[in-house]
């Protein structure tokens, strides 16, 4: 996992600029620690896509603030996030 190798994705795929700070903040609380993430998140979290999804969280993985935490249940967490927004976004809303 090179810092650089998620650095550059996140470069050359415009990652940081696709989320609004709201939906990035409620993405990291639901991954990072505990809580949801809305419907209207989760559509930028899945506009944003899985390229850049997995780079911002192996990259955020590898800041010394995190250190304490187990990899393998945040990239866990962050593919049952993903997945969850992915099932919302794909599924025929009511008010459709």
């Amino acid at each position: 996992m090179a810092t650089k190798e998620n650095d550059q994705i996140i470069k050359e795929n415009n990652c940081e600029t696709k989320m609004g700070l709201p939906c990035v903040l409620e993405a990291f609380t639901s991954i990072f620690e505990t809580g949801s993430i809305s419907n209207k998140c989760c559509g930028e979290l899945v506009g944003l896509g899985k390229v850049c999804h997995s780079a911002l969280v192996k990259r955020t993985l590898e800041n010394p603030l995190f250190k304490d935490l187990s990899p393998a249940t945040i990239i866990a967490k962050s593919i049952q996030t993903w997945n969850n927004c992915l099932a919302l976004i794909n599924s025929p809303s009511p008010s459709a």
